[in-house]
């Protein structure tokens, strides 16, 4: 199955410094059908405006990725983590038994992510958080592991979950493809570009929901910068 979510039907909120679109139910949208994608529960798509942010808050038994599309965001939690993650770049927090944190845009330019919250494999632990900085010319062509609880993606971020978070990007014309398996989840959205996967074409920033294939193949209809999700 291939599901093609555009995305001017996902969820959306406007709070004037913070635009933010819910792909799966979140906050005040809430879609019966959308709540969880496997174990892929949360993905948005935020723009926050310049000088504003997240003040502190707490999170527990959440793993959290932040991909960073275009300005930077800066990080700060109850552990003393700090830390700015530019665009590209991929950040990761493992809230497990309890943290509070904050996550502002310090830049004078609106910045740009996708937060991805992936439900871990069990609950408690000690809370964590890391930042990798991933030039996009190691992703040309071909997808690679940023955030990963799977044996062998030691390069990767971790996370505590049967999950992966890959990026990728692709010129016009060109496919990259992705082994997976078919009883898993996974969820792909291109950043920028339009693209075609199998028979769906999808514009920048729409959702497409893939299960009960163990190969996707992603063809770039225009340059593409591409995230995926693959989660039990």
């Amino acid at each position: 199955m291939i599901e093609l979510r555009p995305f001017d039907t996902i969820g959306a909120a406007n709070h004037g410094w913070l635009d933010a679109h819910h792909h799966f139910s979140f906050a005040d949208y809430h879609d019966p059908a959308r709540t969880n994608w496997g174990r892929l529960r949360v993905w948005n798509d935020d723009t926050i405006a310049p000088r504003s942010g997240f003040p502190p808050h707490p999170h527990r038994d959440m793993e959290i990725v932040t991909y960073v599309r275009t300005g930077a965001i800066t990080h700060q939690d109850s552990l003393g983590n700090k830390g700015r993650t530019g665009a590209g770049d991929v950040q990761v927090m493992s809230a497990g038994s309890g943290i509070v944190h904050s996550e502002f845009n310090l830049e004078d330019e609106d910045t740009t992510v996708f937060q991805i919250w992936i439900l871990p494999d069990e609950r408690g632990g000690d809370p964590d958080w890391g930042a990798r900085p991933f030039p996009k010319d190691d992703r040309a062509g071909r997808f690679v592991t940023l955030a990963s609880g799977k044996a062998g993606d030691e390069d990767a971020l971790p996370i505590r979950a049967d999950a992966r978070v890959l990026g990728a990007t692709v010129k016009a014309g060109d496919s990259v493809t992705y082994a997976t398996a078919a009883g898993r989840h996974a969820y792909l959205v291109p950043a920028t570009g339009r693209i075609r996967v199998g028979d769906v074409e999808a514009n920048a920033r729409d959702g497409v929901a893939v299960t009960g294939i163990d190969t996707i193949t992603v063809t770039a209809l225009e340059d593409a910068e591409l995230v995926l999700v693959d989660a039990a």
